[in-house]
């Protein structure tokens, strides 16, 4: 493995609740893992970021952020948010084949190698991460 894929590092992007952000939040993270190397992860990697980062600017009222992860050769993705509500649970995706909405944590589900969610409380401040890894192939 080049020695830039053995590298730990972690980027975090803050966000505004605003639809805009997440196309912001997607390019960005075409832009991380491109600079890094992980071509390969690219579209998987791009497809969850934006369920994650979609369902909390949608479904909370307050800012939320993206925080991307590479360690040990797995991709971790996490949307945080400032709802400590758990995320609701995931719909298997032939029960949603034609929905319009409904469908992303399913996705989540399908298309990551491990998912999850944990409540946060930092500082007085509540909320929750949603995660998911991609290992490199």
């Amino acid at each position: 493995m080049p020695e830039s894929l053995s590298e730990s590092w972690e980027y975090c992007l803050y966000i505004p609740n605003d639809p805009r952000a997440v196309t912001i939040s997607r390019r960005t993270l075409r832009l991380i893992l491109t600079m890094h190397g992980l071509i390969g992860l690219v579209d998987t990697a791009e497809l969850l970021a934006t369920e994650l980062v979609s369902n909390a600017v949608r479904h909370t009222k307050g800012p939320a952020a993206l925080r991307v992860r590479w360690s040990a050769g797995v991709l971790r993705i996490g949307a945080w948010d400032a709802d400590p509500e758990p995320p609701e649970p995931p719909v298997p995706l032939e029960q949603v084949a034609e929905a319009e909405d409904g469908r992303g944590l399913g996705l989540v589900r399908a298309c990551a190698d491990l998912w999850g969610w944990q409540p946060l409380t930092r500082d007085g401040n509540r909320g929750k991460v949603v995660w998911c890894e991609l290992a490199a192939a």
